[in-house]
């Protein structure tokens, strides 16, 4: 089995875009893409990493196929942040997506000139389809067909952004709308059903584009809270709805990859399996697990930014292998790039590395990111990774996260040079990024006119994101 240790990072600079790495031979390449992206499911919530009761034997048997990577970070605690970090290949704040979640009455979003997956694939012919949750901007010109993407349905944000606000005297008028390209062709959907809709959709783009290169992203509306399943997988987990949740997710997982195999396109795909940030903790059996790990969503503790990761890619990625290299979402673009063979058009930095020799099994390869940081919900700098080291700048706290992954040994007295050391870096990359920050974009010209602007530190329902 391929293991990979990390006693020393390897120096790794932002990318630019239009600088790829060096592709695999085009015989070697993977023609299409598959990315499932949950939301607020934990590191600890499927079997094969590790959860006792809820069953994902579609994820655990491409895991057994494929490669199970173990220290996979997200850019955020949260949503929006993480989601914008996925696509572009960037830390949320090089691209202004780093101030907390977008909430219905928002007029910004992720600017149109970032390049985001969607956007490089389909400059080189690939049919691309986003299938669930968005949250990167609803008003027109900030939707999924904005942004690189044929085909989208699903809903523009969060699934609790109505239900929780409607309280006596609150006036919340927004709604969840289900969405179809630009169109809203259902307000407050049966979320029950969102799952296996989201998942039909997909599958059906995937038979439609069989004989074409097609990128397919599946964000998911669930874990997060409020949970729905449908009626083939509620009351059916030990683990409750949560558990029913997560299965059906997996089941998800079972019909995609069905799709590739029914089309005979299976050894031509790259498939990536990952959730947005870490569990939602305070809402107990409605939450999910974050295993060994410390802490959950919204926070800065590995639970609340490692998250699982399987990638299976036949022919490509050794089978049954685990990679424990620290590896991000921001890698994805430019692996991606690498892969397939693509590359990422226009002269922007980005913060992503091509990973493709960790996932496709070369020997000794290791991590290209020499340091990690970590953010808060609100987007201010909150620690640095380097190394086995991780450094929380409040309260100051020093980690070693290869003996200690639950956090729990604070190393600070002892290593006091090393605390100033991993400060004193944290600082100048924020800094950095803070410079060469872009802008987001605003739309004055919403899909539908807000009656009421909320204010997310007001009401604790409004997606507990902050």
């Amino acid at each position: 089995m391929f293991t990979t240790m990390i006693p020393l990072l390897l120096a790794g600079s932002p990318l630019l875009h239009g600088t790829a790495p060096k592709s695999q031979d085009p015989a070697d390449r993977p023609s299409n893409v598959v990315v499932v992206f949950t939301d607020d499911q934990g590191y600890g919530d499927l079997s094969c990493f590790g959860h006792p009761t809820i069953h994902t034997p579609h994820v655990d048997r491409m895991a057994a196929e494929g490669m199970k990577l173990t220290q996979f970070y997200v850019a955020s605690p949260v949503c929006s942040p993480s989601r914008a970090a996925l696509l572009t290949g960037c830390y949320p704040k090089r691209v202004s997506m780093h101030e907390h979640v977008i909430f219905p009455a928002y007029d910004y979003g992720l600017h149109t000139d970032e390049v985001t997956i969607a956007d490089m694939l389909s400059e080189h012919g690939y049919a691309t389809g986003c299938f669930g949750k968005w949250h990167l901007g609803h008003r027109d010109g900030l939707l999924p067909t904005d942004q690189g993407f044929d085909v989208f349905y699903g809903v523009p944000y969060s699934n609790d952004m109505s239900q929780f606000h409607r309280k006596p005297g609150n006036n919340y008028k927004h709604s969840l709308p289900l969405m179809r390209g630009k169109d809203i062709i259902e307000w407050e959907p049966d979320q029950g059903l969102l799952t296996r809709n989201c998942t039909e959709e997909a599958v059906a783009f995937i038979d439609e584009h069989a004989d074409e290169p097609f990128f397919v992203y599946v964000p998911h509306s669930m874990p997060h809270i409020p949970l729905y399943a449908s009626e083939a997988f509620e009351g059916t987990s030990p683990r409750g709805l949560y558990g029913d949740v997560i299965e059906e997710i997996d089941w998800s997982v079972g019909a995609l990859r069905a799709a590739l195999e029914r089309n005979g396109i299976a050894d031509n795909t790259i498939f990536v399996f990952t959730t947005d940030n870490g569990p939602w903790l305070p809402f107990k059996a409605d939450g999910g697990s974050a295993g060994p790990l410390r802490g959950g969503k919204g926070s800065n503790h590995e639970g609340g930014q490692r998250v699982p990761c399987v990638v299976w890619s036949p022919g490509r990625i050794p089978p049954g292998t685990v990679c424990r290299e620290v590896a991000t979402t921001m890698d994805l673009l430019p692996t991606i790039a690498s892969m397939t063979g693509t590359k990422p058009p226009g002269s922007d930095v980005i913060d992503g590395h091509d990973i493709s020799p960790l996932l496709t099994g070369v020997q000794d390869a290791t991590s290209p990111t020499e340091s990690f940081l970590y953010y808060t919900a609100q987007g201010d700098l909150a620690g640095i990774r380097r190394g086995k080291w991780k450094l929380l700048l409040e309260p100051g706290t020093l980690f070693d996260l290869e003996i200690d992954v639950s956090e729990k040994w604070d190393h600070a007295q002892q290593y006091p040079e090393l605390v100033e050391q991993l400060r004193t870096e944290a600082i100048r990359r924020d800094q950095a990024i803070t410079a060469q920050a872009r802008p987001v974009r605003t739309v004055e010209n919403p899909l539908w006119n807000p009656e009421y602007r909320v204010n997310p530190t007001e009401y604790p329902g409004d997606d507990g994101e902050r």
